[in-house]
């Protein structure tokens, strides 16, 4: 049997060490617990992350860097209309979030529980602020360039986001108000996707476009 290269082999750690994190809580998931589910011994598990705290670092900023640089790689394509960009970002956004939820609880759950190490707290919130700036970044640049309407930029961005962590963080509420179960993946995918996709260009166009005296 072909042993698994190295690369395969930490990002094996990271998609176990993700799932246990969502599962248990940091508290709850001990390194020898991370290191059995993993199928690898504590010393391969310390050289590679360190530290429980360098786990979860990893596991955490590996996901929220990947979206920043999907982000940027649209917001960074000239030849896309602000329209463009803000709706393309938006789509990418919920892709990714609506799909991995158990990654996102775990984002928030633990930001907000972070005491035991003030440099993973910053490292973290600074990695998730880039994430939110992309959308102010998008919706500033369209005001400034004449597309969009002068609106308050951060709370419009605050609106995207705020909705985005209701359905994922307060799931048996969201469920009753869609008349759906979005805690089965099938029905997240085929029906509140779609259907939160449609909802923020209705919003975001009705709130961003200009009204005829503003022309």
């Amino acid at each position: 049997m072909m042993e698994t290269n190295k690369p395969d082999k930490k990002e094996h750690i990271l998609e176990t060490a993700e799932r246990v994190f969502a599962e248990l809580g940091y508290e709850g998931a001990s390194t020898r617990l991370l290191a059995k589910e993993a199928g690898v011994n504590m010393a391969m598990l310390n050289y590679y992350f360190g530290s429980k705290d360098g786990l979860l670092e990893a596991v955490l900023k590996r996901r929220i860097s990947g979206m920043h640089q999907a982000l940027q790689e649209v917001i960074n394509r000239s030849e896309l209309s602000s329209w463009d960009k803000l709706f393309q970002i938006t789509d990418l956004y919920l892709d990714r979030v609506l799909t991995n939820k158990r990654f996102h609880r775990l984002i928030h759950r633990e930001l907000s529980l972070m005491q035991r190490s003030d440099d993973l707290y910053q490292s973290v919130f600074d990695a998730i602020s880039k994430n939110v700036m992309a959308f102010k970044e998008v919706i500033e640049k369209g005001v400034a360039d004449g597309t969009f309407r002068k609106v308050d930029v951060e709370l419009t961005t605050a609106c995207i986001f705020g909705t985005k962590y209701y359905l994922i963080n307060s799931r048996q509420i969201a469920s009753k108000l869609l008349e759906t179960d979005i805690s089965q993946p099938e029905i997240m995918e085929n029906e509140v996707k779609p259907r939160a996709k449609k909802f923020f260009h209705d919003l975001l166009k009705a709130h961003l476009s200009k009204h005829d005296t503003e022309f």
